[in-house]
């Protein structure tokens, strides 16, 4: 069971950079002394945020003990010298006085002269790791990188900052044998008992941390970030899902943000059903791109591609592995290559062995979107994503709600419709603690403009949502710009209009006019 990542995935497969670990204590000498600055702690504009006494210095006035990153060689890793170390938050952010954990995050210094500040990243998921993805990722912003430290972080929950693993991988490669789109009772039985043991599974191992790993405990610990870097506004690129956290960010902090370019941007007032719909509109948009741009006529080639999943539903294909490619397997297969324009023509070459009988491919593509390593271990992100979204997300609906959502779903995309339909149910199933909002606030009044950039080819975000986040976040503060491209993300993605309208806003403050579209 796996809904798709409001994630930058051309940028989460196969990143193997090791995590950052360590003590955060200890001045250190040179870098590793540097940026700890004491800039007074900002009050919340929400009510249930601690007001600025309420922080102890111990937070507050913390230096970062900045060190090579461990085990991971990443001090020559793209992009220049990379430091980590490890910053102190508050477990419960209703009592930041009580019991603390660590944050990991990663920095490079400025290369040149005229710094601006921290420009902090988050690259999305939920669930992805910043430590890991920022150092390759430095080429796509060598621009920025002269005149900003690159900083990114894990947040709680994922990676090195007590990242969550919720079943072994023995448990992961048995669950992908269950029939994500069930068509009987035992198979609904199969999918629900798969999700309740996989929420068993997450509180075993995260414990107190579960209730913890909210957006909006995230969003607290960037602000406290901002100010232990000693950076008086907080000027911040989120992709993806980092756009819902940028966002809410805004909401509770209006008068700290500083430059905030939110890319990919998620639709804050889609609920977990509404979401799930958009992602079905967009994913089936991309591949009706991709089918058009193959010379094939979108409803055709959907309609042979539905027919396919259709088989494997009842016989899976043998690969070269030994394994079986499942309907499921077969739909993950396909979803990644949409999130990227460049992997169009191996969806061509995958689909086009899974209709000569050969699954191969198709299970080769995904396991790069499960983390399925040549040994046969997996990465996290999922089990990071599904707890950090399980607790934000309130809503969960029933298997009757969901039956009588899946017509409309499949409507909406014949290929992905009815997985994501039942996803909405079967994700947070029987989930060991409840969630926090139907839709998060990100209402910012006062605050500085936000460039948020929407791409009318997005398939995980399609770019309806940038003009959502605009409305939200209040009049004069959202500035849309629009890529008329493909893909998941703008930025770095080939328009040089995008990127040069970007770099004009972070570098210089020039705020684009809303509404400027990018060919």
């Amino acid at each position: 069971m796996m809904r798709f990542p409001r994630w930058t995935a051309a940028l989460a497969a196969g990143l193997l950079l090791a995590g950052c670990g360590g003590s955060s204590g200890g001045d250190g000498k040179g870098d590793e002394g540097k940026g700890t600055g004491s800039a007074p702690p900002s009050a919340s504009s929400s009510p249930a945020a601690p007001s600025a006494t309420a922080l102890p210095a111990s937070l507050t006035s913390q230096r970062l003990g900045w060190h090579r990153c461990e085990a991971s060689g990443n001090t020559s890793a793209p992009g220049g010298t990379w430091r980590c170390a490890t910053l102190k938050v508050p477990l419960d952010w209703s009592d930041p006085a009580g019991r603390t954990i660590g944050v990991s995050l990663i920095r490079s210094r400025a290369t040149g002269g005229d710094r601006i500040g921290s420009l902090l990243f988050n690259f999305g998921g939920p669930g992805g790791s910043g430590v890991s993805t920022m150092p390759y990722y430095t080429s796509a912003v060598s621009a920025l990188h002269k005149r900003y430290d690159l900083v990114s972080w894990d947040p709680r929950g994922v990676g090195a900052s007590s990242g969550v693993r919720c079943r072994d991988d023995r448990g992961i490669q048995a669950a992908e044998a269950v029939d994500a789109t069930p068509d009987t009772p035992a198979e609904e039985e199969a999918y629900f008992q798969d999700a309740a043991d996989f929420g068993e599974g997450c509180q075993k191992a995260a414990g107190p941390l579960l209730a913890h790993v909210s957006t909006t405990d995230t969003a607290r610990d960037m602000d406290l970030m901002r100010q232990v870097l000693g950076d008086d506004e907080l000027h911040y690129f989120g992709i993806s899902y980092g756009t819902e956290l940028g966002g809410v960010y805004a909401h509770l902090f209006p008068g700290r943000v500083g430059r905030l370019v939110l890319d990919a941007v998620v639709d804050p007032a889609a609920d977990t059903v509404g979401h799930a719909e958009n992602q079905a509109r967009g994913f089936q948009r991309a591949l009706d791109d991709y089918l058009k741009s193959t010379g094939q006529d979108p409803v055709q080639g959907t309609r042979k591609i539905a027919g396919l999943l259709k088989r494997l539903d009842a016989t899976p294909l043998p690969t070269s592995s030994g394994r079986k490619l499942t309907q499921t397997l077969a739909t993950t297969g396909i979803i990644l290559p949409l999130y990227s324009e460049p992997s169009w023509p191996r969806l061509t070459g995958a689909l086009k062995s899974a209709q000569e009988g050969d699954g191969s491919e198709l299970l080769a593509l995904a396991d790069e979107y499960n983390e399925r390593g040549a040994s046969g271990r997996y990465g996290t992100m999922s089990h990071s994503q599904r707890v950090i979204s399980c607790l934000d997300e309130k809503q969960r609906p029933t298997l009757a709600e969901t039956k009588r959502r899946l017509a409309r779903f499949e409507r909406i995309s014949p290929v992905f419709g009815e997985y994501l339909g039942w996803d909405t149910a079967g994700w947070c199933h029987d989930w060991p603690v409840p969630g926090q909002y139907d839709t998060p606030e990100v209402a910012a009044p006062g605050a500085a403009p936000i460039l948020l950039i929407g791409n009318t080819g997005d398939p995980a975000t399609p770019y309806e949502g940038a003009r959502e986040m605009a409305d939200e976040l209040g009049r004069g503060v959202g500035v849309e710009l629009t890529w008329k491209g493909e893909g998941h993300g703008a930025y770095g993605s080939g328009s040089a209009c995008v990127d040069a309208t970007v770099d004009a806003y972070l570098l210089n403050g020039t705020t684009p006019k809303d509404g400027k579209v990018c060919p």
